[in-house]
């Protein structure tokens, strides 16, 4: 599938930025559930807004301002998607928030996934 220029490009980047500032510390979101939390951009059908909005999503998180906390924000396999560097970077502005990768480097989204309608503190593990 061939992408699509994004419409109203900054109004929908700042609408990512401002959902994205709301993902709790300790928390992480996929691509793909920040884009389903957003409408299309004003003159864009719903389906082609479905076909190419988690990409436009990794699009705004490549160009985020520094306010905007960009680590928190995983691929729907609860794994980075950047470089390796970015990568490394990433685990390890989310380790320091609690969350836990596995030996497969993934973060279990049950666990550590973001629910905008549930703010509270990832389960911890028990200590015996």
């Amino acid at each position: 599938m061939r992408p699509i220029a994004i419409p109203n490009r900054e109004e929908f980047f700042a609408q990512v930025w401002d959902l994205v500032r709301q993902v709790p510390p300790g928390r992480v979101a996929t691509y793909g559930q920040i884009a389903s939390l957003l409408p299309p951009p004003t003159g864009l059908d719903y389906a082609t807004f479905a076909a190419h909005r988690a990409r436009w999503v990794g699009a705004a998180m490549a160009a985020c301002p520094d306010d905007v906390p960009w680590h928190r924000v995983i691929n729907a396999q609860g794994r980075s998607s950047l470089d390796t560097e970015g990568s490394q970077r990433q685990r390890e502005l989310l380790e320091a928030e609690g969350v836990i990768f596995d030996e497969r480097e993934r973060v279990d989204l049950r666990r550590f996934g973001w629910n905008p309608s549930e703010d509270r503190p990832p389960e911890q593990p028990a200590l015996w």
